[in-house]
């Protein structure tokens, strides 16, 4: 009763219920058809083949997902980037991560590998076959490179630990320059490179994003204030504190806090402390488990290579 007095009952999160998923990643899928056919007209065979991939990847991030029971689960395409997939859990497990992380690249590698072994041994299923396989091995390997915000790219911050929030800022700019140099070279060949080169200057921009939540960070640990911590079981007397400092940071959204009633500024309010907020997680990942995982994510990189080595001695002896 004291800290209600003291401090005022924080508001209730407000949080999207999406309707309906399938819908949503339909008109997406669609959206995403017809940006590519727009600038690829004549590569019908390439988009299909392209669909397949990315369907197959997101599918096993969609499915781990359900397994372990996400909420609100949804798979989103994004024209001429690629797609994901998107849910929420209260707690968090770093074995479930990995497990969710991996299902998209790794599957989708073994199906290439697969492809190309059948593509091998009967070669008169020819090309199509073949390029589906290239495709199938070029997007999951890329995946898997450590670059946020690929898949590969997660699984490291994984390894490395979330809590260090300089070098999540470091690996994102790092990530980022990276992309825009990719994407300047790939455009000398195909304007795809571009569109690199834009989303590199997006993850740029969430630099500053990183850069302001740690300083925000910095002030909660000066006052002892626990932020790795669900909204659900955050004290009012700490939810009081983080709003002060989140106005802090952010004048203009104090100014318009001033002007609008609580109840359009509670909703917003509770959004933007829970941004702050770090999910805790449970690092129930073994060293076993997580050798495991290196060993197959550095077999990924070389598969193609030792497998075209394995054709090339069959077909020499």
């Amino acid at each position: 009763m004291q800290e209600y007095n003291l401090h005022p009952e924080k508001p209730d999160l407000i949080e999207h219920q999406p309707k309906s998923s399938l819908s949503v990643t339909v008109f997406s899928l669609v959206i995403f058809v017809m940006t590519f056919l727009l600038f690829f007209e004549d590569q019908l065979q390439f988009i299909f083949q392209l669909m397949i991939v990315l369907v197959v990847h997101e599918l096993g991030h969609f499915l781990m997902m359900k397994k372990f029971k996400y909420k609100n689960v949804r798979m989103l395409f994004i024209p001429l980037m690629g797609a994901f997939v998107q849910g929420k859990k209260q707690n968090y497990s770093e074995k479930q991560n990995f497990w969710v992380l991996i299902a998209g690249p790794f599957p989708g590698i073994f199906i290439g590998l697969g492809l190309i072994w059948y593509a091998g041994i009967d070669p008169k299923h020819g090309l199509w076959i073949s390029e589906l396989a290239a495709l199938f091995l070029l997007l999951n390997i890329i995946n898997l490179l450590p670059l946020d915000p690929l898949d590969g790219g997660q699984m490291f911050k994984l390894f490395a630990s979330k809590r260090k929030e300089i070098f999540l800022m470091i690996f994102a700019l790092t990530s980022s320059l990276i992309l825009i140099g990719a994407g300047a070279y790939v455009s000398r060949f195909n304007s795809m490179g571009y569109v690199v080169i834009a989303f590199g200057f997006m993850m740029g921009l969430r630099v500053r994003s990183l850069q302001k939540q740690y300083a925000m960070h910095r002030e909660l640990k000066g006052e002892n204030v626990n932020y790795s911590i669900s909204y659900k079981l955050l004290s009012n007397e700490d939810f009081s504190k983080i709003k002060e400092i989140v106005l802090d940071h952010t004048p203009a959204l104090r100014k318009y806090i001033e002007k609008v009633g609580s109840d359009i500024s509670n909703p917003i309010l509770a959004s933007q402390v829970n941004n702050v907020l770090e999910t805790p997680i449970d690092r129930d990942a073994t060293f076993l488990f997580k050798s495991l995982i290196v060993i197959i994510w550095v077999f990924s990189f070389f598969s193609p290579i030792i497998l075209s080595l394995y054709f090339g001695v069959k077909w020499l002896g």
